[in-house]
């Protein structure tokens, strides 16, 4: 189960990877630029973020830490992530407008996707809170249970982040400092 729990959580921080990580090279615009300015400079905090907190479920996990460690750090990391991902979207709605055809929909799209996110990770929080630490067969159900939402959560649809990222606005994100993906030393440090 530790090994599923890990993956799944791995699959969640890419969804958020494809946001701040996005491809190509070329100048696309000093509007798209600025757009993308005010979208990455709030990405990188909230990737780091999710990141420590998806690291802190795995250490849990993989440490065969007690029933309410686990708990306790579940809980804490879901709340981190439902915050960062709450954060996310107000970045992207905050940014206004993208320069593109149909921009308000990409932009409509993606904090709709966001605060969705955010509000699963808080309901996973819910459900770690109620979880019965004292019956250990119990509780390993209920993280079993919890892998299989995590695995939904990790399918769910992010056509709208991969919109939101491709072409104009997604080379414009890449040049940003706070959109780049960072290396796997630097993670440590967020």
């Amino acid at each position: 189960m530790n090994k599923k729990h890990t993956a799944v959580l791995s699959g969640a921080a890419a969804l958020v990877l494809a946001l701040a990580g996005c491809g190509g090279e070329d100048d696309s615009g000093k509007e798209a630029d600025d757009w993308a300015k005010k979208v990455c400079d709030q990405v990188k905090p909230q990737v780091g973020k999710i990141q420590k907190a998806n690291t802190s479920i795995n250490e849990a996990s993989q440490q065969k830490k007690s029933p309410e460690e686990v708990k306790k750090t579940d809980s804490a990391a879901f709340q981190d992530i439902s915050e960062a991902y709450k954060s996310l979207a107000t970045a992207v709605d905050n940014a206004g407008e993208p320069p593109v055809d149909k921009g308000e929909k990409l932009r409509t799209d993606a904090v709709k996707e966001l605060n969705g996110l955010s509000r699963q990770y808080g309901e996973l929080k819910k459900s770690v809170d109620k979880m019965n630490t004292k019956d250990q067969a119990k509780f390993a159900s209920g993280l079993k249970e919890l892998a299989t939402k995590l695995g939904e959560l990790g399918q769910s649809g992010d056509e709208s982040l991969q919109k939101l990222q491709s072409g104009d606005l997604g080379k414009a994100m890449a040049e940003q400092e706070g959109c780049k993906r960072p290396s796997p030393a630097s993670t440590s440090d967020a």
